[in-house]
């Protein structure tokens, strides 16, 4: 008898759990995904920019060498490029915990509630 008296205890603190982190998750994954399109945005602009620089110093005679600048543009474009797979991992784990959760939530819950007897014949 104390089995599903602990059944539904852990139930519902499961539902507890889910309730109070699904929110966050879901803003949590909302945020990474306006991050990672800003990054994408910002990987177009760096290349728009070393393009530009890379035209400049063909057909012009500047007093600056810009292959440096060209460099220092490509750099930082491969950095946003990792910190973008970085939070598509993290994204990634974030929705693999979330369907987890649901997942056993679904489960108890389907174990605490007797199935319902079919129409009477």
């Amino acid at each position: 008898m104390a089995q599903p008296r602990q059944d539904i205890q852990d139930t519902v603190l499961a539902d507890g759990l889910v309730g109070l982190l699904k929110p966050v998750v879901e803003e949590i994954d909302e945020r990474v995904m306006a991050v990672r399109q800003s990054q994408v945005d910002l990987r177009r602009h760096i290349d728009s920019v070393a393009d530009d620089l890379k035209k400049i110093s063909q057909h012009e005679q500047v007093p600056i060498e810009l292959d440096a600048y060209v460099k220092k543009l490509t750099n930082a474009r491969r950095r946003v490029m990792l910190v973008n797979n970085i939070l598509q991992n993290a994204q990634d784990r974030l929705n693999k915990l979330h369907y987890s959760v649901s997942k056993e939530t679904a489960r108890k819950k389907a174990l605490l509630d007797p199935p319902s007897p079919g129409p009477p014949t």
